[in-house]
């Protein structure tokens, strides 16, 4: 079956986003899984994988503008401890925890590089 494989996620400093990641991915059962020449890949059960990394083309990172990853949770629990732990690692809020219409629980924020995530729970 074709689907998402891996996301990426690009970084400027590998061991400063590592910290937040580490951290930020153990809220949701998410732990290190291969490691790759510029980065770290992130599993997730059967899921996708996140790879952390510095850019393949040695420019630096920057977070894309209407590019986010979406990390899927079992709970508005999980959706909220998601969202608190990215800010007290020194994350910013994108928009606090809530249901969003019919879609479900969500929460959004920025890693340390800016990048925009955003954890849900569907349909809750």
């Amino acid at each position: 079956m074709a689907g998402v494989g891996y996301l990426t996620i690009g970084t400027n400093d590998l061991d400063r986003a590592l910290g937040f990641y580490d951290q930020l991915f153990a809220v949701v059962g998410g732990r290190r899984g291969m490691k790759t020449p510029k980065g770290q890949a992130y599993v997730f059960g059967a899921g996708p994988m996140v790879l952390v990394t510095r850019p393949f083309d040695e420019a630096g990172a920057t977070a894309g503008n209407g590019s986010m990853v979406a990390l899927h949770c079992d709970s508005k629990d999980q959706v909220t401890a998601m969202h608190a732990k990215a800010l007290e690692l020194g994350g910013a809020c994108e928009g606090q925890p809530g249901p969003r219409g019919p879609f479900g629980t969500f929460a959004y924020f920025r890693d340390l590089d800016g990048n925009k995530l955003a954890a849900f729970v569907p349909g809750a």
